[in-house]
């Protein structure tokens, strides 16, 4: 089927229970194949986009071109090119998740219980994973790559924007599944661009196990509305850094800088720096000199903008915001409490740190805020499955259920208990 002539009789209904099928049968396959075989396929994969370089950039050119005939912005078509750097970088990646290793079949906790058997957990793969993104190609590489090593089969949903560039990408994922032996569809591209095809995706529960949406917090609001399936998800990080009464002056300055500046469109950068008023007046003109010379436009409390007259006024709405942009809100508050109640009360759960020398200050933060990632005189920018050893992501969970911060190849598995007797019957 070609995603952009489809017929007017195209029935959606079908096509998509019939990857769900596919990908169902092919899941039970991939949940016993063997860790060289998953290994061979990545590492066909990732020969396979070097060897198609040339075709995957002149596909990608017919997404860039309809990109501009459509108004995309200079951002978005940015992140939907591909180039020789990007394709070497997607290749890069695949061969990195084949270096990790396996977690299916691996049993922990194996213990003899008082009537003689023993009791262990072992990891399982999650069986059939949607997942659903928008603009980079790279995705398409990844999130295959990851759902493959970890026993997984996937259904992949794109963008529409970078359709044909995901199925240039797609046929050389099922070159090198096919080549190690292993079923073809285990990955599966969704080769329309009809949005209906996502709210199908979002409740085939007889077909798919979980959700992974990756995107802006539109996709991520409306996937969880509709879906009918579990997700893996984070709606927006809303991250903090408090600097606390006890600070070390150098690592303040250091890690409120780097947390903000280091990067800015990413779901892990601070949006809010709250500062104990009792160092305020020490901390925040230094700090404020450096976000003046690297372009950030600070909003400050009343109390900030007696240190800085020269910040904008911040209002209640911008507590609650991911700027995702050179922009940082400042609130001097009282000291930990009221910097706690403030992270409660405006937070996203995703990443908050404190910096202080205080360890009955640190030990509280740490135990008491309720984020997926919490730090203690670190840059909330090391949120990220690589910085964690993880290898790679699929993405980041604020949930509490199943997994929880990145979710790395362990957070595409599960858990079973296994029992191993010796003809033991219970009394």
């Amino acid at each position: 089927m070609n995603a952009t002539t489809q017929s007017a009789s195209f029935d959606l209904s079908a096509y998509m229970s019939d990857v769900g099928r596919r990908a169902r049968a092919a899941g039970r396959l991939m949940s016993c194949a063997e860790s060289a075989a998953k290994n061979a396929a990545l590492l066909g994969m990732a020969d396979e986009l070097e060897r198609a370089s040339a075709q995957l950039i002149k596909e990608n050119r017919k997404d860039l071109d309809a990109g501009i005939a459509n108004g995309l912005d200079a951002a978005l078509l940015d992140r939907l090119e591909l180039n020789a750097a990007r394709i070497a970088s997607m290749a890069e990646g695949l061969r990195q998740i084949a270096a990790l290793p396996d977690p299916v079949g691996e049993i922990s906790d194996l213990k003899y219980r008082p009537s003689g058997i023993q009791v262990g957990r072992m990891r399982v793969p999650l069986g059939v994973i949607g997942i659903i993104y928008e603009s980079r190609p790279n995705v398409t590489a990844d999130a295959a790559g990851l759902c493959l090593k970890s026993g997984n089969a996937a259904i992949l949903r794109g963008g529409s924007e970078a359709i044909h560039s995901n199925q240039a990408i797609a046929a050389c994922i099922h070159a090198g599944l096919k080549n190690a032996g292993l079923p073809e569809d285990a990955v599966q591209v969704i080769e329309t661009i009809d949005r209906e095809a996502v709210s199908l995706l979002v409740r085939m529960k007889e077909f798919v196990d979980v959700i992974v949406p990756r995107g802006g917090k539109g996709l991520i609001e409306r996937v969880s509305r509709d879906a009918l399936v579990p997700v893996i998800k984070h709606l927006h990080g809303v991250c903090h850094v408090y600097i606390d009464d006890k600070a070390d002056d150098a690592k303040a300055l250091a890690v409120a800088y780097n947390a903000k500046c280091q990067r800015y469109g990413t779901c892990n950068t601070m949006e809010t720096l709250l500062v104990a008023e009792s160092v305020a007046a020490r901390i925040l003109p230094p700090l404020a000199q450096l976000y003046r010379e690297a372009g950030v436009e600070l909003r400050g409390c009343a109390r900030t903008r007696a240190f800085l007259p020269d910040s904008l006024p911040a209002t209640e709405a911008d507590w609650d915001e991911e700027y995702l942009a050179p922009i940082l809100s400042i609130r001097v508050v009282d000291g930990l409490d009221q910097a706690m109640e403030h992270i409660h009360a405006h937070g996203s759960n995703h990443t908050d740190a404190i910096i202080t020398e205080d360890l009955t200050h640190a030990r509280r933060f740490l135990r008491e805020i309720d984020s997926s990632s919490v730090m203690v005189n670190a840059s909330t920018r090391f949120a990220d499955g690589f910085e964690y050893g993880l290898g790679a992501e699929i993405g980041i969970s604020t949930d509490k259920l199943h997994a929880r911060g990145p979710v790395g190849l362990e957070g595409l598995t599960s858990l079973k208990y296994v029992v191993l007797g010796d003809g033991h019957v219970r009394k």
